[in-house]
């Protein structure tokens, strides 16, 4: 069976697996109703989450990358059901009522250890934001909202990727071979953002976010749902509820991170943007003003003239078989783990290419199983990601349950005559999603509820972005990056390059992050919001960004992160600074300090969710950071390191 899930050795055996877990929690809601305040209270809810999210993360994740219909069909039904059974779940208020009488008696509370406190309280707010303490009227409001949030945000990212069609004549005859034809219509189904012609861009990007009515409503209805939620379980706005628990902990902490870091990076930004308008200018004399569809190609012709980096002088010298000798070598040196290739079983992977991992401590022994889904295959989704498929924790009769996460990439698959080889960018993709997967292996939590990266978004790609600093320091690539051919090391100055090559621009970049946070939040915040979401969007635009607005366009309707991420968008930034100031303080000096990786698992990786974010860094850095620590951090990324600068002038 997939995952060694007796069960799931044919897609009917979804129907059994969810059976058995529904059938169990109806027992444990029994149970817990019927406990007496005290750590077994938080036991019983822990093992009520563990049983459902056993079936649920399982099915999440086949029913996106099993290559066989039928097997993604019974998922998708497994998901929806499981749902379903959460929604009510969070609703029980008699459910709800034991862990209230246990959060209400403060003897037994104060004798809680921390993480079983935070996981109580976790529950309890899991609860709150159902709605639970609401009369029943309004409580059943705020089921009716959140189904109705819930289909919103599908159609509204369907909508996101939907192709905007054109009458073919509207277009000058030399460029329309770039679009697809459909009759006499024109599919733009992208920004085009790599084309070399300005006029392709221009054409896709004006027709790409043409305004559509039905997404715009879809949109609108999304915002004031949400913010009426928040609202009816007792917050100001959505903004304030997403933040709850959070590294920033309120929406006044994140404006004040954005409007600091954009008055520090709006020197650097002009600059950037003067840059692109002289090579606009050198390319294009006709037509030289800065135009948002400019930005992405003129900053990667910038990059392509000045290091002239071509990642196919790159790839040779990173096969995975390097890569991944590397992560091992790196996690042996900092950590003690060692990763093995296990055998698997008939039926145990969905595709043959998989591998799976072992993870093994030199002291500890086996931590958990890591399932390498690396490569390209036809419906595989493009994106890169890391996946729980089951949690870590303690169990009742005192072993430890295993953490089981799935690794997704896309490599190429090898050929007769190479190995599979990486792209500078999709070796540093291995790193990222490795940092994930040692998260999930090392936060050995006592409660799976909080279990590796069950913890706040703005904390939770600390891990993986700290791995890319490992990606790009020259001691820790000179151990792994070898010609798979000669065995010759890469040369120190192309990893320099390499590095350099991605500060050109890179406030600008930074820059569009910011404005696409600062717009996340302010649609989230204060409702009824005072203009339309378009209106919005060119103010802040203009505040944040730069570069003009462009009329009769609307970019929030594929703002596809506003689903996922709402009101969360700066997650990313925040999550980049920690992981920089990390970096320079504990790990530049000597990537491979074994005291430092020591620290690194005990602050920061030992607790998953179950300790509050800002104190895990506080544990790592030995301070306490502020908001202007981490735009210092992340401003003085953007420098060039003035040897390699030095050495290519």
């Amino acid at each position: 069976g997939l995952f060694g899930v007796p069960e799931l050795s044919c897609p009917e055996g979804f129907q059994e697996a969810q059976d058995k877990a529904l059938q169990e929690s109806e027992q444990l809601v029994q149970k817990a109703c019927s406990t007496p305040p005290g750590p077994e209270t938080v036991t019983i809810f822990d093992q009520l989450s563990d049983g459902l999210c056993r079936v649920a993360d399982l099915a999440d994740f086949v029913k996106i990358a099993h290559p066989d219909f039928a097997f993604r069909e019974a998922a998708e039904e497994a998901c929806r059901n499981i749902g379903t059974v959460v929604e009510k779940l969070n609703t029980d208020i008699e459910l709800c009522q034991s862990l209230r009488r246990l959060l209400a008696d403060e003897i037994v509370m104060s004798s809680l250890d921390p993480e079983t406190r935070r996981v109580a309280e976790l529950f309890m707010f899991d609860f709150e934001i159902s709605g639970i303490h609401l009369d029943e009227e309004k409580r059943k409001k705020a089921v009716n909202l959140n189904v109705r949030i819930l289909d919103l945000c599908n159609e509204f990212l369907t909508g996101t990727h939907l192709p905007n069609k054109i009458d073919k004549h509207v277009l000058p005859e030399h460029i329309r071979y770039n679009f697809t034809a459909e009759g006499n219509y024109l599919q733009v189904a992208g920004l085009h953002a790599d084309c070399p012609d300005d006029l392709v861009r221009e054409a896709a990007y004006k027709i790409f976010l043409y305004p559509n009515a039905e997404q715009l409503s879809h949109l609108e209805e999304l915002l004031a749902s949400r913010n009426s939620l928040a609202q009816l379980v007792g917050y100001d706005t959505f903004a304030h509820r997403a933040l709850q628990g959070t590294m920033a902990k309120n929406p006044e902490t994140v404006r004040q991170f954005l409007e600091k870091l954009s008055d520090q990076l709006s020197k650097r930004t002009q600059k950037d943007f003067e840059m692109m308008t002289k090579m606009k200018m050198k390319l294009n004399p006709q037509n030289s003003k800065l135009m948002p569809w400019d930005h992405p190609y003129y900053s990667g012709v910038l990059r392509a003239e000045r290091y002239n980096i071509d990642p196919g002088l790159y790839c040779p010298f990173f096969s995975l078989g390097a890569c991944m000798e590397g992560l091992n070598s790196l996690f042996s040196q900092l950590l003690g783990i060692s990763l093995y290739a296990e055998q698997t079983q008939r039926g145990e992977v969905w595709s043959e290419d998989v591998r799976k991992l072992a993870v093994v401590h030199e002291t500890e022994g086996l931590l958990g199983y890591i399932y390498c889904d690396f490569f390209q295959r036809p419906d595989k989704p493009h994106q890169d990601c890391h996946f729980t498929v089951r949690g870590g924790r303690l169990r009742e009769n005192g072993d430890y349950q295993l953490p089981v996460v799935v690794l997704m990439l896309s490599l190429p698959h090898s050929t007769r005559g190479a190995p599979t080889l990486l792209s500078p960018g999709m070796m540093e993709n291995l790193f990222h999603e490795m940092g994930h997967a040692m998260h999930s292996m090392l936060g050995r939590t006592r409660y799976q509820h909080v279990t590796g990266t069950r913890c706040p978004t703005d904390f939770a790609e600390v891990p993986s972005i700290l791995m890319e600093y490992f990606a790009n320091d020259y001691r820790v690539v000179n151990q792994f990056a070898r010609h798979y051919k000669t065995g010759q090391p890469l040369p120190k100055n192309m990893v320099s390059r390499l590095c350099e090559s991605k500060k050109v621009c890179a406030a600008a970049d930074m820059q569009l992050q910011v404005f696409y946070a600062a717009l996340d939040q302010i649609y989230h915040g204060k409702h009824p919001l005072k203009k339309s979401t378009t209106e919005i969007l060119k103010e802040t635009q203009e505040k944040f960004y730069g570069l003009p607005y462009v009329p009769n366009t609307a970019w929030q309707l594929r703002f596809s992160h506003l689903v996922g991420y709402g009101a969360k968008y700066y997650s990313y930034l925040m999550s980049r600074a920690v992981a920089s100031m990390v970096w320079k303080q504990c790990f530049a000096q000597d990537p491979f300090d074994r005291a430092m990786g020591e620290r690194y698992r005990r602050e920061m990786l030992a607790h998953g969710g179950g300790k509050e974010p800002i104190l895990m860094v506080q544990g790592m850095l030995q301070k306490s950071p502020s908001v202007e620590d981490f735009v210092d951090a992340l401003v003085s990324d953007l420098d060039h390191d003035f040897e390699t600068f030095i050495m290519d002038s």
